[in-house]
């Protein structure tokens, strides 16, 4: 089992693209999002790929999952992973996810990545903090 290691950092919401998958005003409702953030900390990188799927319960509360491709860097290490992630949102503008590193994913110095992580997001926030527990086979 490798040893697990600690990391934190920001990101930032580098662009949101969302669209509707069911009539808007339905409730529940569908909606698709690809998003790209900027990681700075211990997971570097000036661009990821990110596709949500999420369900929006009320016009404020919900649930979503997604992929997200991160091409960069871990404390140093180069390479290329996806994370999979899943969270929820309230009625007061706080997010919470929680994601994993997809078993095999990790590429260059990356390979063998493991690892989960997380953030909460507050309304208005400009950087987003991060925790990331991770180890290498």
């Amino acid at each position: 089992m490798p040893t697990t290691r600690t990391t934190t950092g920001h990101f930032t919401f580098a662009d949101w693209k969302e669209s509707p998958v069911t009539p808007e005003g339905d409730s529940p409702r569908l909606a698709h999002a690809t998003v790209t953030n900027a990681f700075s900390g211990g997971i570097e990188s000036g661009a990821t790929t990110c596709d949500y799927t999420i369900a929006y319960l009320t016009g404020t509360t919900g649930t979503f999952a997604g992929m997200e491709l991160v091409v960069g860097r871990v404390d140093g290490r180069e390479g290329t992973f996806v994370l999979e992630e899943r969270g929820h949102f309230a009625q007061d503008g706080t997010v919470h996810c929680s994601f994993e590193v997809v078993e095999g994913s990790g590429t260059g110095e990356l390979t063998g990545l493991r690892g989960t992580g997380g953030f909460t997001y507050r309304h208005g926030e400009t950087k987003v903090p991060y925790t990331f527990a991770y180890g290498l086979e």
